[in-house]
This record gives structure tokens, C-alpha cells and sequence, in this order.
């Protein structure tokens, strides 16, 4: 006797003696190991399945004349009678049975015995057969948590066991996963010259296959960036050794980022994550950088980008569980949502409270947790002062672009701004340096490149000494355009002086020192202007 799984698998448990014993005696056969045989697969769309399932008792096999594989082996293996075996109507086994000692053909009476007996033997098959299969869930299920119990293991391992400590920052960081193994994970990596490394990253998976492939994301990142400078350079080392490796429709969306805590310079690269946001004295603002997730195609480049993150200010990386949470209708948490509340909740471990607040408001203190949920803060205390000043060598703190395009002056005035408020200069001398600026960033943009809109002007702000520079270049690298004369308002009503000339003589008479440069290809503005020394500024009338 067989019994049918799903994939049909018959075995013969009985030879003929023991058979024809059976029919002859009313006895139950006795199987032992020497008598077994290979089992038999019945394929699904074989013609001997079908037949058996609308079978009403008994078939004499070697009767049967079907273009059956199975058939064939039954025959070779000289079954005679088939009998199946149904429960609740549904074929779950086949009793099968040799040729009987005495040779003689099976009666009547032998196939009612038979069908008699595969009545009573169906039922309780079947309950052999949920039990068989309940233990075989259970196993499933035992090693299911076992797996899971394995990644959750390595998932902790792998996550900062703590936080740095800065002085002057704040440092703060949440993780849960939707279910035991996530696919986030965050980083802390310390790194030469006190700078911090901060990672933040998403496996497109679950369970053991994402703990492993995270595993391995973190150990490359760490070691790359031990010997590579530059974020960009360590996502592409990444890169490159996670693609040959990569299971199948897996990838890894990651963002890294380097700090140097004493002056709030942050340099980033970015492969494919979600925009980390900055609370700035305006409100918020996102930090791009152009890249591709890890693990998809090798040779990908990834762009960097730098911010400084001032006194007051504070950064925000985040996952794509808390953008894409769901309300009860189905409405998505959203991007413009977690901008607003960077903007308006203070940083550091505050704001993951709140935003987390803002989250069970959204989707209700019932719902199910949807995906990931990480979020690491850095937040700068207001009262960081600036240690670049006073100790002599020239420091940047900052370099942008501006597009060349109209009224984007107040973009570079507006940055500068925020970066020089923390340095010490008096609200009226601020207001000079804003202006000037202004001014000199709007000649830039028209004068030197045409505002065109894909010739950007570059903003850098530099410390040194007890003084700030600020530099504007174009690329209008001929050279410097000088002014001969004063201008003077009454020669240039009466047509005495060109009409150019004011825009320079105005940024000059703003600041304490004004230098132009020109190497030929760019052309260079840099406004200087003095933290201590504020007999060398003018009066409003243009006097020292």
C-alpha cells in the first residue's frame, strides 16, 4: 500500500504471499524492509492518475491498456489489482497487490474484501497523512525560527553598540524593524583626524539573505573607508565588491557621510537613499548627491557633495519606513511631511521622538509597522563656537554653486549668511557682508557667465586669522576689468564716466579688503572681511 503526495509518489509495501494471505486469511499484511521496492512516480498528467481517481473499486492493472509510464512499472513490478484508496473523495493512496500463492485469479468475494478494506484503511491514512504533515510544518517552521534567530543575531551584532560622543553636537539614533530581521542598517565609524563616518543604509530583502548581504555591505564600507578619503571613492569600492556576489533582485540603497566635528564640515556620497534633510535658521533643506544603489552594475560613479552644518543646525538621515507609512485610507506619512517637521522640531533625540509622535498619529496606535523605521540625528549645539578662528591657517568651511540664473543672488547671500552668523561679526557689519555679496555673486552671474544657467557661480567661505573670506568665481577668466577712476555721481549724470564702475565701487566700500584674481578660465572676487578690527571698516559715507 502507497499513499499520494503531491507529487504522486507510490510505494509497494507488499509482495504476492503476502497478499494472497491477506484475501485468503483476512490478515493484515506484513511488510518488511527486503520486500520494499522503489517507490513509483505518478506524474500529474499521467492517463493511469486519472483513471485510478475515477475508479469505483478494484482495477486489474495488467487489464489496463494506457500509454502510461507508471503503468509500465506497476506491470514490471507484477501488481495485479490496484485498489485506491479515497478519502472525503479525494484519491490520497493505492493499495497494490502481487499475483497470490496460489496462482489462482482474484474472486469476487477477494475484491469486495479488498474495497471493504480500503474503506476503513482510506481514513485513517489520511489522518497518518495530516499528521505526517503537521510534523513536517512544524520542523519547517522550527527551522524558519531558527534562521531568523541566526539574522537577528547578526543584524545586532553589526549595529553601533553605542554612540559617539562629540562635544558640542548631539548624537542620536532609532532602529526597528518591521518584523524579527529588518533590511536597515546604520553605522558610526571613527576615522583618522577625529573625523566621524556616519552610515545609513536598506537591503532590499528580509530574513537571513538581507543580514548577510548587510553583513557584508558594512564590513567593505568599514575597511574601504579606512583607506579612502573620499565618500565617493569608498560607495564605488563598495560597489564593485558586493555586484559579482549580489543575489538576484537584491540591492543595497546606502548613504555615507564624513564629519569634522570641529568645524560641522560634512562631505557625503549618496547610492540611491532617501535625501537626508538640514534644519537650518530658514527651515529645512535636502542634501543631494547623484548615485546608483550598491550591488546593481559595476563601474558606477557616485557624486559628492559637502554642507556645513552650523551652530543650531542639525542633520537628519533617515529610511524609507517612516516617508512610507500609511494612514487608515491609505495615505503615505510623505516626504514633505518629515521636511516640515525637520524644519520646525528642534534636533538631535527630540526630534526622532517627535517625529516618531507625528507617526502613530498618521497611521493609528493599531496599525501594523509596514516596513524599516531608522533615523540617526546630528545636531550642533547653538553655542558651538567656531575653532578655526584665531588659529592661524587658512580653513574652508563651505563651497557651493549657485545657478547662474536672476534673483539666485539671494540664495548665495542667504548661505554665506548662516555661515558667518556663529564667527562673531556685529549685525551692521553682517548686513555689509550680505550686500556685498549679493552684489558681487549678481556680477558673476551676469557678467561673467551670461546667466547661463549651466555655468554655475562657486561660493566658497574661508576662515583665517581673526578674518572671513569670501570667494565668487565666474567664468569670465579674462582679465580683471580696472576702474581708472573714482566713480563720481555728477561726472557720470553729465557723461563724463563710463555708467560701469558702481557695482565694484559699492562691494569695495562693503567689506575691509576686496581682491580680483583671473587665471585665464575663471575669474575670481574674494571679499575679506575682519572679526576684530572694526576701525578698518567705513561709515556709511564711504570713509575710513
Amino acid at each position: 500500500m502507497t499513499t499520494l503526495a503531491r507529487s504522486f509518489r507510490r510505494r509497494f509495501l507488499g509482495r504476492s504471499t503476502e497478499a494472497d494471505r491477506a484475501v485468503r486469511d483476512t490478515e493484515q499484511p506484513v511488510a518488511t524492509s527486503h520486500d520494499e521496492q522503489a517507490p513509483v512516480d505518478i506524474a500529474p498528467n499521467d492517463p493511469l492518475l486519472a483513471y485510478l481517481q475515477s475508479a469505483s473499486g478494484a482495477v486489474n492493472v495488467e487489464a489496463l491498456a494506457l500509454d502510461s509510464p507508471a503503468l509500465a512499472e506497476l506491470k514490471a513490478a507484477g501488481v495485479k489489482l490496484a485498489v485506491p484508496l479515497v478519502s472525503q473523495g479525494e484519491l490520497i493512496g493505492v493499495l497494490n497487490l502481487g499475483p497470490r500463492r496460489s496462482e489462482q485469479d482474484y474472486s469476487t468475494d477477494d475484491r469486495k474484501l479488498l474495497d471493504n478494506l480500503a474503506a476503513q484503511a482510506a481514513p485513517a491514512l489520511r489522518v497518518g497523512q495530516l499528521v505526517r504533515q503537521q510534523q513536517a510544518e512544524a520542523a519547517t517552521r522550527q527551522r524558519f525560527e531558527q534562521e531568523l534567530e541566526v539574522a537577528r543575531l547578526i543584524q545586532q551584532n553589526f549595529l553601533p553598540k553605542q554612540l559617539p560622543e562629540l562635544a558640542g553636537w548631539q548624537v542620536a539614533a532609532y532602529y526597528r524593524p518591521a518584523r524579527e530581521v529588518g533590511g536597515d542598517f546604520y553605522d558610526v565609524i571613527p576615522l583618522p583626524d577625529d573625523r566621524i563616518g556616519f552610515v545609513i543604509g536598506d537591503v532590499t530583502d528580509k530574513g537571513v539573505p538581507a543580514a548577510l548581504v548587510m553583513a557584508a555591505t558594512r564590513s567593505v564600507l568599514r575597511a574601504s573607508a579606512q583607506r579612502l578619503v573620499d565618500p565617493g571613492a569608498v560607495l564605488e569600492r563598495v560597489n564593485e565588491h558586493l555586484c559579482p556576489d549580489m543575489p538576484e533582485k537584491m540591492f543595497v540603497t546606502c548613504l555615507y557621510g564624513v564629519l569634522e566635528p570641529t568645524t560641522g564640515h560634512f562631505r557625503f556620497a549618496n547610492a540611491g537613499h532617501d535625501l537626508p534633510y538640514v534644519k537650518t535658521a530658514d527651515g529645512s533643506v535636502e542634501l543631494r548627491a547623484r548615485g546608483m544603489p550598491l550591488g546593481l552594475m559595476p563601474g558606477m560613479f557616485y557624486e559628492e557633495k559637502e554642507a556645513v552644518l552650523a551652530p543650531g543646525e542639525s542633520l537628519l538621515l533617515h529610511s524609507d519606513g517612516v516617508v512610507e507609512a500609511h494612514d487608515p485610507e491609505g495615505a503615505m506619512f510623505g516626504f514633505p511631511r518629515l521636511k516640515e517637521a525637520v524644519a520646525r522640531y528642534p534636533g538631535g533625540g527630540e526630534l526622532i521622538d517627535r517625529v516618531l509622535t507625528d507617526l502613530r498619529e498618521h497611521t493609528g496606535t493599531t496599525a501594523e509597522q509596514e516596513d524599516d523605521i531608522t533615523m540617526v540625528t546630528l545636531a550642533r549645539s547653538p553655542s558651538a563656537a567656531h575653532p578655526t578662528i584665531g588659529v592661524g591657517p587658512t580653513h574652508q568651511l563651505v563651497e557651493f554653486e549657485v545657478p547662474s540664473a536672476e534673483g539666485n543672488e539671494r540664495l548665495a547671500l542667504q548661505r554665506v549668511s548662516a555661515i558667518v552668523t556663529p564667527l562673531g561679526l556685529d549685525q551692521a557689519r553682517l548686513k555689509r557682508l550680505e550686500t556685498a555679496v549679493g552684489e558681487a555673486t549678481m556680477n558673476a552671474m551676469e557678467h561673467g557667465n551670461g546667466y547661463r544657467v549651466d555655468q554655475p557661480v562657486t561660493v566658497r567661505v574661508l576662515t583665517e586669522a581673526n578674518l572671513v573670506r569670501v570667494q565668487i568665481t565666474d567664468l569670465g577668466g579674462g582679465a580683471p576689468e580696472r576702474e581708472t577712476e573714482e566713480p563720481d555721481i555728477e561726472a557720470k549724470l553729465a557723461g563724463l564716466q563710463r555708467p560701469r564702475g558702481w557695482g565694484l565701487f559699492l562691494i569695495k566700500n562693503m567689506v575691509d579688503e576686496a581682491h580680483e584674481t583671473s587665471d585665464g578660465a575663471e575669474h575670481t572676487l574674494e571679499l575679506v572681511m575682519h572679526l576684530d578690527d572694526v576701525s578698518a571698516v567705513p561709515d556709511e559715507g564711504g570713509e575710513q
